[in-house]
């Protein structure tokens, strides 16, 4: 087994160490391997050294500019260090050699396209973070387009509705998430908690009240539900 195989073993068990260790074997002899760099970029971010995963994948970018993932992993970490301007330049780039690998298409590439999905997601929590709601539910909209399997986004894009006042569409964005998808517990806990912060109480423990008929366990449900019925019981008394 030569060095890179090596190298991708121990990452994939998580023996970053060893993996460490016969990666920079192999760019000692061969300094102009991408994967090998690309793979030392992961190892860095995911041991929290953000400089040398950054490095890393700027060396990816230097051999190889067209390394999609290269290009979206240093744009997810300048995000993370509050380099928003170079994180969005560089994920722009990266979009457009996308789009002009086909004509403007873009790759049908379920997973270049849960990488965009991940990055709009992740702008979208940006924004909603200082309350531009409008970018965020255009960032949210992007994310389930490239990705429909990305749920919680849409959870996302019927807070930002309500936190806009547009509560029917709000409600409409999660009654239709629940009929696609029944299970989906977490579209029942937010349609329950948007009823209770428009005052209605009755319709938020129905739909909490549903949670445990599927989940009895759910502590979340139980906590909304019980603090519902407190909260109804104090303001009942105080009359």
């Amino acid at each position: 087994m030569d060095l890179l195989e090596l190298g991708k073993k121990y990452y994939k068990q998580k023996e970053f160490t060893n993996a460490l260790q016969y990666l920079n074997e192999l760019i000692e002899t061969d300094g102009k391997n991408v994967e090998a760099f690309f793979l030392l970029g992961n190892i860095f971010h995911s041991k929290g050294e953000i400089g040398k995963a950054i490095k890393a994948f700027k060396r990816v970018l230097a051999l190889d500019p067209e390394h999609t993932d290269a290009s979206i992993s240093l744009s997810v970490l300048f995000n993370d260090i509050g380099k928003y301007d170079e994180a969005q330049k560089i994920f722009q780039q990266a979009q457009e050699r996308v789009k002009n690998t086909r004509g403007g298409e873009g790759i049908e590439d379920s997973h270049i396209n849960k990488k965009f999905s991940e990055k709009h997601y992740e702008i979208g929590e940006y924004y909603l973070t200082y309350g531009r709601y409008d970018e965020a539910l255009f960032e949210y909209s992007k994310s389930i387009k490239l990705d429909p399997t990305n749920l919680e986004a849409r959870i996302k894009m019927a807070k930002v509705y309500n936190k806009k006042g547009f509560i029917s569409k709000a409600f409409e964005e999660l009654r239709n998430l629940k009929n696609e998808q029944p299970s989906y517990i977490p579209a029942y806990l937010a349609m329950g908690i948007i009823h209770y912060g428009n005052g209605n109480v009755l319709e938020a423990q129905s739909e909490w009240q549903k949670v445990l008929a599927r989940d009895p366990q759910n502590k979340q449900a139980a906590m909304y539900l019980n603090l519902s019925n407190t909260a109804t019981e104090t303001s009942l008394g105080s009359l």
